[in-house]
């Protein structure tokens, strides 16, 4: 371990990480759901599409290094230990989580290809993962659309666990993943 971690908290690049990924989220998230905010064929609504699909490769990406990061910098105990099914239920939340932010870019990526559209990503143009076919193109952008839905729910649920752990279970389920000093042995997070 280096010295930017320690046993209370997430490593530094795990908390970079996931903070990043909540940004991207958020702006992924605002393009799509603003973008009609400018009529179909304008230069605006097509640039809100093409920074929906960049940002949207770009979680996909740092997902991947997250996933790199929880192996080198195994996630630190949350103090007072939960129970049992608390602990099961929190790891099925973070397997739903990571597995909506993994299917929904390549869901994307799919439904580019199956349109037979370019795959942009920041001035590179990625390969189709499938040759067009505008029957699976339609079925794959609805899939890509309902679990968009869910991932509000996801996002939601992770968001509100971690408030309730932090203000109702007084644990350190959230300090974990905040960033800031060390406190002092001995110091209580409500004196």
């Amino acid at each position: 371990m280096n010295a930017n971690h320690n046993s209370e908290r997430y490593h530094t690049l795990s908390m970079a990480a996931h903070w990043l990924t909540l940004a991207l989220l958020i702006a992924v998230y605002a393009l799509i759901e603003l973008r009609g905010i400018y009529p179909k064929g304008t230069a605006a609504h097509d640039a809100m599409k093409t920074w929906h699909f960049m940002l949207g490769l770009s979680v996909f990406a740092v997902v991947l290094v997250r996933m790199v990061l929880r192996l080198i910098y195994p996630a630190p105990s949350i103090q007072p230990p939960l129970p049992v099914w608390q602990h099961r239920l929190a790891a099925l939340m973070h397997l739903a989580l990571y597995a909506f932010l993994l299917v929904m870019p390549l869901l994307g990526w799919l439904t580019l290809s199956a349109k037979g559209r370019v795959i942009p990503f920041f001035g590179l143009e990625l390969p189709a993962l499938i040759g067009p076919n505008k029957a699976w193109a339609g079925s794959l952008e609805d899939i890509h659309t309902t679990i968009g839905t869910i991932g509000y729910y996801l996002i939601g649920l992770h968001a509100a666990a971690a408030l309730y752990h932090h203000y109702f279970m007084h644990d350190n389920t959230l300090m974990r993943m905040l960033p800031g000093r060390k406190r002092a042995a001995g110091t209580s997070r409500r004196s």
